[in-house]
């Protein structure tokens, strides 16, 4: 991977500057803090006043990165961290109704094992996007050509799916992780070259947009609402242009969110309703991918 160090010219690269920075008599001028390179002064870096610096390098880091790895476009694939792998469901599941048995009059076990049936019976999700991302990379990305290349929240549940999909096809993808005031580490099968953190999410939403040519967004929460809408709406008010929106699993869309009462009640127009589709396959998705990018 090439730097902006590799470039030549008459001026010293950063890099031998930070070095012989490094290298200088000790006293207390030196010490003092005001004599650090200002790019090596992490204390001024994160300094109130330097917030516009570093939007600037937040977006700018993975944005070069990208272009180094040689990234066309992406499929971006959100939903649920809390949606589990269907091997981990079943064995919770199990383990709670083993201890139901045990104790059948406990109402806090019967409330436990409610949710771990639907953790159980949301799992097809997890593997449905797993198997997406294989269909996908395995489609597009070959003879080093890096379009399609599957790009998540880089944690958890379906994220961590979509990634284990690609992974399984031996191919690259890419993890956009946020730093959350608890512990995140962004999952395994994220290419360790393509795997990001960010600081601002307004930079980090920017990103899964910026070589997006599809989004799926599988059942979630707050976040997967977030980026859905946001999506949706810069393609209403031609932000950007037209791509598939597709919503994986029509009932629990329908259920989370009815889109007809916008309509109804007259905040949007009636096609707006056709700026997404409900899809329920990994196969029937790749499809109107396939078909909308002309693969």
């Amino acid at each position: 991977m090439t730097t902006g160090n590799s470039r030549k010219g008459p001026y010293p690269r950063a890099g031998e500057g930070a070095k012989a920075a490094r290298v200088h008599i000790d006293s207390p001028q030196t010490r003092s803090p005001s004599y650090r390179l200002a790019y090596q002064d992490e204390e001024f870096l994160l300094r109130y006043e330097l917030r516009p610096l570093r939007l600037q390098l937040e977006l700018l880091k993975p944005e070069l990165i990208q272009q180094e790895q040689s990234i066309e476009s992406t499929i971006v694939i959100f939903g649920s961290s809390r949606i589990p792998d269907p091997e981990r469901a079943k064995h919770v599941f199990d383990s709670i109704q083993t201890e139901v048995e045990k104790n059948p009059t406990d109402p806090i076990l019967a409330q436990k094992l409610e949710r771990a049936r639907r953790a159980l019976n949301n799992s097809k999700y997890y593997e449905e996007a797993r198997k997406l991302a294989c269909i996908i990379s395995t489609a597009c990305q070959c003879d080093e050509k890096l379009t399609h290349v599957i790009a998540t929240g880089g944690g958890s549940g379906i994220m961590e799916a979509a990634n284990r999909g690609a992974h399984d096809a031996k191919a690259k993808s890419i993890g956009f992780n946020i730093v959350l005031p608890f512990e995140q580490a962004p999952n395994p099968f994220i290419t360790p070259d393509l795997s990001f953190q960010f600081h601002y999410f307004a930079i980090r939403k920017m990103h899964f947009l910026l070589r997006a040519i599809g989004l799926i967004a599988f059942p979630g929460g707050f976040g997967t609402m977030d980026e859905l809408f946001e999506t949706l709406t810069l393609v209403q008010t031609h932000k950007i242009r037209p791509i598939p929106i597709l919503l994986f699993g029509k009932e629990f869309w329908e259920r989370a969110v009815d889109f007809d009462v916008f309509v109804e009640e007259g905040t949007i127009s009636p096609e707006d309703l056709n700026l997404f589709q409900y899809v329920e396959e990994a196969e029937e998705a790749w499809e109107i991918i396939r078909k909308t990018n002309t693969i």
